[in-house]
């Protein structure tokens, strides 16, 4: 299966650059620090995963990443633009597929290209190319309602993916799915990001789940959150589902998960 689409040529060798990064919040007269002094860069191409004990703050950096928020201190430089219209370079899948209910599954993937302008026909043309090559040619007619969890989430990733960005901020997508599906979505995006080009900075709880898709994983403190180590995965690609029976596999699960657990610990003292 092949992509036929006019992808943006590939992005400068490095995609973002994250520098100092901290965000602070004031909450009822107190102000509470999500994350603090984050730097890390991504480069073209390259599949990052953040990992790290519920919140350190790692949405809440994607947001930042993304333009949603602005920094407190340091600054995000992706494509070579640190200002907010940087929202235009990315694509963001959030934890919920968030398809609209009422409009059906062509439609949902096509919304994006329509509000950027592109005529609903058009858009909604793209969008069943999209279905068709990415296996969901059969449902562009039917309702979020009709599909399963996995399929949902194709959906949203597909509408994410249409738009064309070269990075793609990709928050749990597959937090909420059954270990089968999780397995099966998982090798279906290695298999898309194989095709498009695309940068991903991807988030999860899921240390194999990071493991299997990455290039490398960044573990992040407790909060306030920061950077508590950055870890190369160097298992060869492309990969099986059964490269997480290897020596090498369980030698890097049981490195991370003695780094999260330490910093999982600290969140709930």
């Amino acid at each position: 299966m092949t992509i036929h689409a006019d992808l943006p040529a590939r992005p400068p060798a490095d995609a973002a650059v994250v520098d100092g990064l901290s965000r602070t919040f004031d909450r009822a007269g107190t102000r509470v620090t999500a994350f603090r002094d984050v730097s890390f860069t991504v480069r073209q191409g390259e599949f990052l995963t953040i990992v790290g004990p519920s919140g350190c703050g790692k949405t809440t950096l994607l947001n930042v990443i993304a333009g949603l928020l602005e920094p407190s201190q340091g600054s995000v430089e992706v494509e070579g633009d640190t200002t907010r219209s940087r929202i235009k370079q990315v694509g963001y899948m959030f934890q919920k597929d968030l398809l609209l209910p009422w409009r059906t599954v062509r439609e949902n993937v096509a919304l994006g290209l329509e509000v950027q302008g592109v005529r609903k026909r058009q858009a909604r043309r793209q969008a069943d190319e999209l279905l068709t090559a990415l296996g969901l040619g059969g449902f562009g007619g039917r309702y979020p309602s009709e599909l399963s969890g996995g399929m949902r989430q194709r959906a949203a990733l597909m509408r994410t993916l249409i738009c064309r960005r070269p990075i793609l901020l990709l928050d749990e997508p597959f937090g909420a799915l059954d270990a089968l599906t999780r397995s099966i979505m998982q090798e279906w995006l290695l298999q898309i990001w194989g095709q498009t080009n695309s940068t991903v900075i991807f988030i999860t709880h899921d240390v194999e789940e990071a493991i299997f898709l990455s290039d490398r994983v960044l573990v992040m403190t407790a909060r306030p959150g920061t950077l508590k180590a950055d870890v190369a995965v160097p298992l060869a690609r492309p990969r099986a589902y059964d490269v997480v029976t290897t020596p090498a596999f369980v030698s890097l699960k049981e490195q991370l998960l003695g780094l999260i657990h330490q910093e999982g610990v600290k969140a709930i003292q």
